[in-house]
């Protein structure tokens, strides 16, 4: 059962991260949009869940970087 849930998580990451970079890019949103930042940090986090349970570890620190820039950048543009 935990591998499923890390499995659907890590999914969930994939797609988030790709959706927040399409939209970006075909300027639907902004860099700098809440929208933006909420989706590379929980995709990200999807990301960690499921590369962890894998013992997978270079996606692993690459997504908590990610996870921790848009975690600043929403903290930033909330205060």
């Amino acid at each position: 059962m935990k591998n499923k849930i890390t499995e659907i998580l890590g999914w969930y990451g994939v797609v988030a991260i790709v959706a927040a970079y399409i939209m970006v890019t075909f300027s639907f949103i902004k860099p700098t949009d809440l929208l933006y930042l909420i989706l590379n940090g929980t995709g990200a986090v999807g990301i960690v869940a499921d590369a962890f349970n894998d013992k997978n570890y270079q996606p692993v620190v690459l997504n908590l970087i990610w996870a921790v820039v848009a975690i600043v950048a929403i903290i930033k543009l909330i205060i």
